[in-house]
């Protein structure tokens, strides 16, 4: 079965994987739950998944974060900067009966934030 999500390539040569939408976020969190992947997803609900594929630098993780936000609900409606969770798949499970894209965290995660400004930047260097 061909993978449905989205492969980036990151200027470093990490890729992240990225869901489309609450299916294919699911299809990429059963991939990597369990594991120790590094995971971002914003605070409010409507993004992303967004999965390393191998450890990231901080700077792999600002950009990642930027590209999880830019691709979020949180910034469509609000246009101001985005909290995201940081977290391994070990940390992450999908419990019974939730609906598709639902994922529970078994402890706290950490925080990141995508500032305006960042995404704005990312956003006009990626589509002008």
């Amino acid at each position: 079965m061909p993978k449905k999500y989205k492969t980036l390539t990151l200027q470093s040569g990490n890729k992240i994987f990225l869901g489309k939408d609450e299916d294919t976020n699911d299809l990429l969190m059963k991939e990597f739950e369990n594991k120790p992947n590094i995971i971002l997803h914003t605070v409010k609900s409507g993004s992303p998944f967004c999965v390393f594929e191998s450890e990231p630098s901080k700077e792999e993780l600002k950009q990642a974060a930027i590209i999880c936000a830019a691709k979020s609900q949180d910034w469509r409606d609000n246009k101001k900067s985005v909290k995201l969770h940081i977290f391994k798949g070990q940390q992450a499970r999908k419990p019974k009966g939730s609906k598709p894209g639902s994922w529970q965290l078994t402890t706290k995660p950490k925080l990141i934030k995508a500032r305006k400004r960042d995404i704005n930047k990312w956003l006009s260097e990626t589509f002008n």
